[in-house]
């Protein structure tokens, strides 16, 4: 499960990053930055959503369990 998590947020973090360099290049070749920049962003909600998702069914089916905090 922790490899799972660990894939999807390198993921996340991938689309962010992909996101911001699509932001800062130059568009005199013709393609057009917000789109590229955009679905990118699209990807990485998308990403974030199923994360949490997945945490949530885990916890629900038993695979992962809470630890708390202990109150020092």
């Amino acid at each position: 499960m922790k490899f799972v998590i660990t894939l999807a947020f390198i993921g996340i973090l991938g689309a962010l990053a992909f996101a911001g360099v699509a932001m800062l290049r130059d568009s005199r070749d013709g393609h057009d930055k917000g789109k590229k920049m955009a679905h990118a962003l699209a990807v990485r909600v998308g990403l974030s959503v199923a994360l949490f998702l997945l945490i949530l069914i885990s916890y629900k089916l038993g695979w992962i369990q809470p630890t708390g905090i202990p109150k020092g």
